[in-house]
């Protein structure tokens, strides 16, 4: 057994996480410590460890012409249709410009128009980059930043302190590789840990099973560590459904706004982008968010879905029609290989021609998420300078546990923050815990009693016990 004594904890060491490590040891000033827990490697661990070909979430300008933070909680609120926290979307979308230059600095390949040397858009919100190594670009300077980085750990319960009601106190787990089981006792823990895949059984089968959009190691602990604490939940009834190339998953976004890719029913109606006659019909389900544009993320899986039910199915991505030339097609496949190399690999195996026919689109399994066009997550404290007071009880960001942060995917009702917006939470809960740590929490020190860390080793390593009596 380990027992590890820091004064602030991040566990997960995903885009949020690094935000938080890189963020929290800035403001610390040298004055406190920052671990740092990850159950992978921290290069190739989270969402985005098999790499991006975009940011969908990129900096906002002074120029006239380029939309402002205030644009982005728009589309936000529309897309999820309205269920969202404005408040939190804002404050990540301010915080976007510092953090995508911060990217730029540490070397990550961002698209530039060669005239104007701008960081080039491929949608309104979107830069796109040559992403193959983007976690990787983004661990090293968490690596350098953290005092203390453990890999390899999975977290499993979180500690509440003995003396203190509603305060969180670390957390306990064990090393995936020799069993070694850990206490982390901290006086401020920041969970930055993954959403939820596998609750519903993936949709590739045979050779592909297991195979999944969202990383199939996502086992839900942003949300079982803040739960097991006491932490209030908020849109936890939002399943993540969205449309993906058939047995590939390839996203779509991609071949929509820098190919300009129209999709259509098996009979030939299109349906993306929406014609006007369908946004009136789905306007009698859906009222004024049928006519948002984009389409939102949940109507455009509704329809796939209903157009299979009504016969209309499978939806077809025309990619015929603008893969027309040799630039487009390595575009496409550029992309995939970038960030989903499953889907380039289908359709090359299975001698697939997306340049000479339409390419046939599916609805995912649901996930539970909150950091992409999804809203699940922890109800947690806003922006002091303008979230409304019943956002706000504590440091933003933090749960309705005493000394607990969350970020990323934990953190609910905040979608659309993908990978550059969770790295911005990451930061803005660094930010808040190292300020807390220094002021408020500069006493206070963890009671954990020895019983109730050996009655959680024996509740971690009770399955094993288990499998070798029995």
């Amino acid at each position: 057994m380990k027992i590890v004594n820091t004064d602030i904890l991040v566990v997960g060491g995903g885009m949020a996480g690094c935000g938080a490590v890189f963020e929290a040891k800035y403001w610390c000033r040298n004055k406190c410590k920052v671990t740092l827990v990850e159950k992978a490697n921290l290069e190739k661990s989270g969402a985005v460890g098999m790499g991006l070909s975009a940011i969908n979430l990129s900096v906002f300008t002074a120029d006239p012409a380029d939309p402002k933070p205030e644009d982005f909680v728009n589309y936000v609120r529309n897309d999820l249709l309205g269920v969202v926290r404005e408040d939190l979307i804002y404050d990540i979308a301010r915080h976007m410009t510092s953090t995508v230059k911060l990217f730029d600095e540490w070397g990550l390949p961002l698209w530039r128009d060669p005239k104007t040397g701008k960081y080039e858009r491929s949608g309104r919100w979107q830069t796109s980059i040559h992403g193959e190594s983007y976690k990787a670009i983004i661990a090293e300077p968490c690596r350098k930043s953290a005092d203390e980085v453990y890999e390899r750990v999975m977290v499993t319960h979180p500690l509440l302190d003995e003396s203190k009601p509603n305060r969180i106190a670390g957390v306990v787990g064990f090393n995936v590789r020799d069993g070694t089981f850990y206490v982390f006792k901290a006086k401020a823990v920041i969970v930055t840990a993954g959403g939820a895949s596998q609750l519903y059984r993936p949709r590739s089968t045979g050779e592909g099973l297991g195979r999944s959009w969202y990383p199939t190691w996502a086992s839900g602990s942003a949300y079982a560590i803040p739960i097991l604490a006491g932490a209030e939940t908020v849109n936890f009834e939002f399943r993540h459904v969205v449309v993906r190339f058939k047995d590939g998953y390839g996203p779509v976004g991609y071949p929509y706004l820098l190919l300009k890719m129209r999709s259509t029913d098996v009979k030939g109606q299109q349906w993306e982008p929406l014609p006007d006659e369908a946004k009136a019909e789905l306007s009698k389900i859906f009222h004024d968010y049928a006519y948002a544009r984009p389409t939102p993320t949940p109507i455009r899986a509704w329809v796939t879905i209903n157009n299979l039910k009504n016969g209309r199915g499978p939806d077809l991505m025309q990619t015929q029609e603008r893969l027309r030339d040799m630039e487009s097609f390595k575009l496409l496949f550029e992309d995939y290989l970038d960030m989903t190399p499953s889907q380039a690999l289908v359709w090359a195996s299975q001698n697939l021609h997306p340049d000479k026919g339409p390419a046939e689109l599916m609805t995912t399994e649901p996930y539970i998420i909150g950091s992409h066009a999804s809203s699940a997550g922890m109800w947690a404290s806003g922006p002091p300078d303008i979230a409304p007071p019943e956002y706000k009880w504590g440091p933003n960001r933090m749960l309705t546990v005493e000394g607990l942060f969350g970020g990323g995917d934990t953190v609910g009702a905040s979608g659309h923050k993908f990978s550059s917006g969770s790295f911005a939470e990451g930061r803005i809960a660094g930010k808040a815990a190292a300020r807390y740590v220094l002021t408020v929490a500069k006493d206070y020190v963890p009671t954990i009693s020895n019983d109730t860390i050996e009655r959680y080793k024996e509740i971690v390593y009770r399955p094993l016990e288990w499998y070798h009596k029995n």
